[in-house]
C-alpha cells in the first residue's frame, strides 16, 4: 500500500496528527488482534474532529471478515477496503478528496485475493538488509480453530519467476536475508499442480549472488517433505531454522483441532530435523484451552515442552472464532484457566531458553549485524541464523561492530533470557551460520 501511495505522489507521514487521510491495516485472526484493531480505529477516528484528518480508511483482514459490521459499528470510517482491493488504495484516497466525493462511507470488496508480483510498487520501511517475501495467499487446510480460509480464501501461489525477480530486485537494493512467508509454506505451488514447487523455488533463490540467508517461516508439520529437510541440512544459504506450529501434542486434541498427524509423527519429525540439521533452531506455537482440554491433556503438552526443549515458543489462549468448526464446541475452558496454563508453558520455556543461552556463553558463532537496538537505549544488536527478525531474541553489543547488513563473528559473553550479549568483529564473507556446516 505504501508503494501504491508513493507512486501516486502522495506523501506518507510518520505523524498521524498531520495527515489528511489515515489508513489502518487491521488484523482479524483472534480476539486480541481484533480488539486492538478496533481500538486503534476509534482512537484515530478522534482526529477527524480535533486534527487534520478528513478521511479514515480501514483495510486488512478485519475488514474482509466483517465488512458491513465495521461500517455499522464505527461511524468514523469513510471507507472499508478488502484484502484483495488494496492495490486501489491511492485511487480510493483520492476519490474521497474529490469535489463530488460521496458523503456516505464506501465499501471495496470486488477481489477476494490479490497476489502482488515483482512489478508491484513497494516501499520498504524496515531495515535495508532483510525483507519479507510473501509467496502465497490463503490456505487449503481446515484447522478447526482457524478462520483464515474464510476471509483469505484457498491457497493461491505466486508464479516462481515472479518471486525470483522480486528477490533479485531486493538483493540489488541491499537485502541479504530473505524471509519467506505464507499461511502454509510447504503447500506452495500445489494449487498449480506442482508438488515440488517450494524446492524448485529455493534452488532458484539459492543461486542468486549476494543473497546470504534464506529463512522459512510457517512450515505446516503434517507431511513436511523430507526433501526439504535434506535441503536444509546441506545448503548453507538456508538458515538452520524452522518454524513449525504444532498447536498441541495430545492426540485427542489434535484430532479435534483437525490438524492431521499424531503425536508419534510429530516426535519423529522433530527427531529427523534435529538428526539431519544438528544446530537447528526450532520455533513452534501452541494453543491452550482448546474446547474440552483437560488437566491431563494440558499436562501432556507441558511435559512435551520440557522434553523437547524448543528454542523459541509462542503460546495462544484459545479464542472461539465464529465460522470455525471449533466454535460449535463452545468455549468451556474458563479464561483464568487458559491464562494460567499459558503462563505455565511460558515460564517453563523461559527457563529452557535461559539454559540454552548459558550453554552458548564462551562460544564463537556467526551472525548478522542489524544496527541500533529499538528496544535497548545505546545498545546495538544483531542475530544469529537461529534468530528470526522481530519475533525471536537478539544478540546485544555495546557498540557498533559493523555496518547494518554485514556479517560478524560473535563471541557470546552472557545470556539474558531469550537474548544474548556478545562481542564481535566484522568479517567480509559469509561464515558458516552456526559453525556446524561447511
Amino acid at each position: 500500500m505504501l508503494g501504491q501511495l508513493a507512486q501516486a505522489g502522495l506523501d506518507v507521514l510518520d505523524d498521524e496528527r498531520l495527515a489528511d487521510a489515515i489508513i489502518v491495516n487491521t488484523c482479524g485472526f483472534i480476539d486480541a488482534a481484533k480488539a486492538e484493531s478496533i481500538n486503534t480505529l476509534i482512537e484515530l477516528g478522534a482526529l477527524k474532529t480535533r486534527g487534520r484528518c478528513k478521511t479514515l480508511i480501514a483495510t486488512g483482514c478485519l475488514t474482509q471478515r466483517y465488512q458491513r459490521e465495521l461500517l455499522d459499528e464505527l461511524p468514523e470510517l469513510d471507507a472499508v477496503v478488502g484484502t484483495g482491493d488494496f492495490p486501489r488504495i491511492a485511487e480510493i484516497v483520492q476519490s474521497r478528496w474529490a469535489q463530488d466525493a460521496p458523503k456516505a462511507p464506501q465499501q471495496y470488496f470486488d477481489h477476494p485475493t490479490f497476489l502482488y508480483d515483482a512489478t508491484t510498487p513497494r516501499r520498504r520501511i524496515g531495515p535495508r538488509h532483510w525483507a519479507y517475501i510473501k509467496i502465497s495467499e490463503g490456505c487449503d487446510k481446515r484447522c478447526a480453530f482457524c478462520a483464515i480460509p474464510s476471509f483469505r480464501g484457498d491457497l493461491a501461489s505466486r508464479p516462481t519467476e515472479s518471486i525470483v525477480r522480486e528477490v533479485r530486485h531486493l538483493v540489488a537494493d541491499g537485502v541479504r536475508e530473505a524471509v519467506l512467508i505464507a499461511q502454509d509454506l510447504p503447500a506452495f505451488g500445489t494449487d498449480r499442480g506442482h508438488k515440488g514447487a517450494l524446492l524448485d523455488l529455493l534452488k532458484r533463490l539459492i543461486a542468486i549472488d549476494g543473497l546470504t540467508w534464506i529463512r522459512l517461516m510457517y512450515l505446516y508439520p503434517h507431511k513436511l517433505p523430507s526433501a526439504l529437510v535434506d535441503l536444509l541440512a546441506n545448503e548453507p544459504k538456508l538458515c538452520p531454522y524452522v518454524e513449525i506450529p504444532l498447536q498441541h501434542i495430545d492426540d485427542a486434541i489434535l484430532r479435534r483441532m483437525n490438524r492431521g498427524g499424531t503425536s508419534d509423527e510429530i516426535r519423529r519429525l522433530l527427531d529427523t530435523v534435529r538428526a539431519k540439521v544438528p544446530e537447528v533452531g526450532i520455533r513452534t506455537s501452541f494453543i491452550v484451552g482448546f474446547p474440552g482440554e483437560t488437566d491431563r491433556e494440558f499436562d501432556r503438552l507441558l511435559a512435551f515442552v520440557e522434553e523437547q526443549r524448543f528454542d523459541r515458543l509462542g503460546v495462544f489462549a484459545y479464542s472461539a472464532e465464529e465460522g470455525t468448526s471449533a466454535a460449535r464446541l463452545g468455549d468451556p475452558v474458563a479464561p483464568e484457566v487458559k491464562a494460567e496454563r499459558r503462563q505455565r508453558l511460558l515460564d517453563v520455556q523461559f527457563e529452557i531458553a535461559q539454559e540454552k543461552g548459558e550453554a552458548l556463553v564462551g562460544s564463537r558463532r556467526s551472525g548478522l549485524f542489524d544496527g541500533p537496538s529499538p528496544e535497548a537505549q545505546f545498545a546495538r544488536e544483531g542475530r544469529m541464523a537461529t534468530q528470526a527478525p522481530e519475533i525471536d531474541g537478539v544478540v546485544y553489543f555495546s557498540e557498533a561492530v559493523a555496518e547494518p547488513g554485514e556479517f560478524v563473528e560473535v563471541d557470546v559473553t552472557e545470556a539474558v533470557g531469550y537474548d544474548l550479549v556478545a562481542t564481535a568483529r566484522p568479517v567480509h564473507r559469509a561464515l558458516p551460520m552456526l559453525g556446524a556446516r561447511s
